[in-house]
């Protein structure tokens, strides 16, 4: 899986893709709330590791989700 975090703009906030390996949009959530319904992406138990990496990913790189 792959993690893309947008940056928003005027009222829209900042959003969370994580895609799959052909790049199919999994789960879109907002950046100051990544940690609600996580058990649907298959990543319950690793909310602190999540939580680390969407404050440290820089806007519009994308990256291999390897949590």
């Amino acid at each position: 899986m792959y993690i893309i975090k947008v940056k928003g703009k005027a009222k829209i906030p900042d959003y969370i893709q994580i895609r799959d390996e052909n790049f199919v949009l999994v789960a879109y959530f907002r950046a100051d709330r990544p940690l609600k319904n996580i058990e649907k992406f298959g990543l319950q138990g690793k909310e602190a590791e999540l939580e680390q990496l969407i404050r440290e990913l820089p806007f519009g790189k994308l990256k291999k989700l390897s949590i």
